[in-house]
């Protein structure tokens, strides 16, 4: 078992936590973030524990921290039977893995898909020691890996569940009534609201001046790295989501900017920005753009950037 420790202490390690024992099933429902938990579970158990855990971001993601989840189910303390659910965002390794021989491997289903699991000791019949499903992604986990399969998650998650006294049919028939704490719609709705697009407007105000000035060159393409890394000037404090909008107050104005996703597939966009100087007149035009990934030579050696490319402008 030593294995498993190592790799949890150093998956812990990753993370700030910011969890307290008055930590609810309710606060899960405040994530943007798919949380599972069962509509079944077996006679005496009862709901234990509720973390909720912060992934700091890499050198290459927007500052923001990152909600991850665990709880824990249990019947009497002294018995041992538990159920737990746990989230991960990348960086995972198998979880259906022990080191014990007196192991055995099969398949159930769940709301998520197929799920691989591991038990002790073997058998299809019996209470088990220990019981230990591999990763499973979430809907949000899909969705960002078929827009961008090498880039970073931000609402998808991975969902990890293990037992420990209970039997192969009672995992089976927990797991089977998994369900989003706060719906699926729900769910699917604040990922379309808050991870279509994470763009601070002032690039599309940008666009939108630089394009209606006739003094100025034409800007097409706006480095997206450079952007999330200059804080100073992109400020992502201020950022807001209202709805379907996200916005920000104006520099040195009582005004605002703010953009909406008209359209969206793939990696295309057709954005509908809003900006108001601080007075009654706001302008709003509409911007078609594409974001694509740009080999580069930076001190002679090849990256990759994300670029923004406008493809087309109007004013309404």
């Amino acid at each position: 078992m030593t294995c498993w420790f190592v790799l949890c202490a150093s998956a812990l390690s990753l993370s700030t936590v910011h969890s307290t024992p008055e930590v609810t099933l309710d606060d899960l429902k405040k994530l943007e973030t798919i949380c599972f938990v069962p509509s079944y579970l077996p006679k005496d158990f009862r709901l234990q524990r509720v973390d909720i855990t912060y992934d700091e971001p890499g050198p290459d993601e927007t500052k923001r921290s990152f909600s991850l989840y665990s709880i824990v189910y249990s019947n009497d303390p002294r018995s041992g039977a538990t159920f737990s659910i746990e989230s991960a965002r990348e960086g995972i390794g198998d979880r259906n893995i022990m080191v014990e021989d007196d192991t055995e491997e099969t398949e159930i289903q769940s709301p998520l898909g197929p799920v691989d699991l591991i038990c002790r000791p073997k058998g299809k019949n019996g209470r088990k020691d220990e019981i230990r499903a591999n990763w499973v992604e979430d809907s949000n986990m899909k969705a960002e890996n078929t827009k961008d399969p090498k880039g970073h998650p931000n609402l998808g998650r991975f969902h990890g569940f293990s037992a420990t006294g209970i039997t192969l049919a009672e995992f089976s028939k927990i797991v089977q009534s998994l369900h989003p704490i706060r719906g699926e719609k729900a769910a699917a709705s604040a990922a379309l609201q808050t991870s279509a697009l994470k763009i601070h407007p002032k690039v599309f105000s940008m666009i939108n001046c630089w394009i209606s000035d006739s003094e100025s060159p034409v800007v097409t393409e706006v480095n997206l790295d450079a952007v999330e890394k200059n804080g100073n000037e992109f400020n992502q404090d201020g950022l807001k989501q209202d709805g379907e909008w996200l916005g920000c107050p104006g520099p040195d104005t009582n005004g605002f900017m703010r953009y909406r996703v008209v359209e969206s597939k793939g990696s295309h966009y057709k954005i509908e920005f809003q900006e108001n100087g601080g007075g009654s007149l706001t302008t709003a035009s509409i911007i078609e753009c594409e974001i694509e990934k740009r080999s580069i030579q930076r001190d002679g050696k090849p990256v990759t950037i994300r670029v923004l490319r406008v493809l087309s402008y109007s004013q309404k």
